[in-house]
């Protein structure tokens, strides 16, 4: 069966208040054609997973300017202006994230693990209202798992049934988020018949894809 789909049909089950995770980094690997679509239907209220805010004018960074976030989950918003600014006038709610706890967070939600044990972020404002586990000496913070209502994807080529491949360093934070969503929209740059994808070159399954655009 083929997944491939309008951009219309995609931006369809994309709705206000939803959580959302967005794939790249500094707009490297993101989805930009499925922003352009969110930008213009004009949902709002959305919560954001994504590795940062990437650039005023790039990537998940426009929907902060069009404010069109109510909160963000990242590992660090030092590249866009617009999103400090917006959380120092209290006008975004921004979660910081150390990266690597981000990733795994993320993981532990594709995996359906209960969370994840991590000396990162002890005895700093990162432990503030999360339990500590002490093991064998050494304390641990435990980071629940992280999912999201929709993931938007970018892949670099696609086949008809959702099998994925991300091109270098695009690949970053997508092959997870694409494990640890509800429903999971990819923006492919290439799209292929079905069996075409090589098998040992397939970086996310089709089985956990629903929808593909042609980027």
């Amino acid at each position: 069966m083929s997944k491939v789909a309008e951009l219309e049909e995609a931006l369809a089950r994309i709705a206000d208040n939803q959580t959302i995770m967005i794939g790249g980094f500094l707009g490297t690997g993101t989805p930009e054609g499925l922003i352009d679509g969110l930008l213009e239907k004009g949902v709002k209220n959305l919560t954001l997973i994504a590795n940062d805010t990437s650039f005023v004018d790039k990537g998940v960074g426009r929907l902060v300017v069009s404010r069109q976030l109510k909160r963000v989950m990242v590992s660090h918003i030092g590249t866009n202006k617009e999103t400090g600014r917006q959380m120092n006038a209290e006008e975004l709610e921004v979660e910081l994230v150390p990266q690597g706890t981000l990733a795994e967070r993320i993981r532990c939600g594709g995996a359906g693990l209960g969370g994840v044990l991590t000396p990162t972020g002890v005895g700093t404002i990162v432990e503030v209202g999360k339990e500590k586990i002490t093991k064998e000496g050494k304390t641990y913070l435990l980071e629940l798992p992280l999912k999201a209502d929709i993931a938007l994807i970018k892949a670099w080529k696609a086949d008809t049934y959702g099998n994925l491949v991300y091109r270098r360093s695009a690949r970053n934070f997508n092959p997870l988020m694409a494990m640890a969503a509800a429903f999971v929209i990819v923006e492919a740059e290439e799209i292929v018949a079905a069996g075409a994808l090589d098998p040992d070159e397939i970086m996310t399954p089709g089985a956990v894809v629903d929808m593909i655009i042609k980027g």
